[in-house]
């Protein structure tokens, strides 16, 4: 069972804070990211300055328990590899790298092999992961990233993908449609789908990404 204690705790702050769910951008499917990644964030009267990008695999750029590209955007994923090459391009899931699920970190270097991204080993779950991507970067001080507002998650929950970029002072792209039919979705995610919406015709909106040593 692919428990996640901490999406669980994290939950409780959008109690408090409901904007930690919210995108700073949205599309409908992984391949209407737009190139440059920059200009989906352009509008927020902030400088966009994208250095790395997360990517979340399940409903995002793969079916779910999938490893492999999905067909339509493989285009646009390899071209994203250009753009952010290297280790500026890292893959961070639920399943896969998660240690608590993937012990052996099996499924994570099939992942690698399948899509020529490095995959996060991590210990605590999104959105809880925040420390482990920093860390992971700044092992990798090629990649340029000095503070979280330098890097963007793309994903297809809330929950976990944009409240794990909210939580971290980045940039969250949300991929609201995603690869599986929103009947075959899970609850959560259906939930999702029209909370988003809810909080913005009430005002709220993503907080702008700031590093927590400015």
């Amino acid at each position: 069972m692919n428990l996640n204690f901490s999406g669980t705790v994290n939950v409780f702050k959008l109690l408090a804070k409901p904007a930690l769910c919210l995108p700073h951008a949205t599309v409908s499917t992984f391949d209407k990211i737009p190139s440059p990644l920059e200009g989906a964030f352009e509008g927020r009267g902030n400088k966009v300055d994208i250095r790395a990008v997360v990517l979340d695999k399940d409903d995002c750029f793969a079916y779910p328990d999938t490893n492999e590209i999905y067909p339509a955007y493989i285009e646009r994923f390899r071209q994203l590899q250009k753009e952010y090459p290297g280790r500026r391009l890292l893959i961070v899931s639920n399943t896969a790298g998660a240690t608590s699920y993937d012990r052996d970190e099996r499924l994570a270097r099939e992942l690698e092999s399948a899509t020529g991204v490095p995959v996060l080993a991590h210990r605590v779950k999104k959105p809880g992961c925040g420390d482990e991507i920093m860390a992971h970067f700044k092992a990798y001080p090629e990649v340029g990233v000095t503070h979280p507002s330098q890097i963007a998650i793309i994903g297809d929950r809330l929950m976990t993908d944009i409240m794990l970029a909210n939580m971290m002072g980045s940039w969250g792209l949300w991929v609201k449609d995603g690869v599986k039919p929103l009947n075959e979705k899970s609850i959560f995610s259906k939930f999702e789908q029209r909370l988003a919406p809810y909080l913005m015709a009430r005002g709220y909106q993503a907080p702008d990404p700031r590093s927590p040593f400015e």
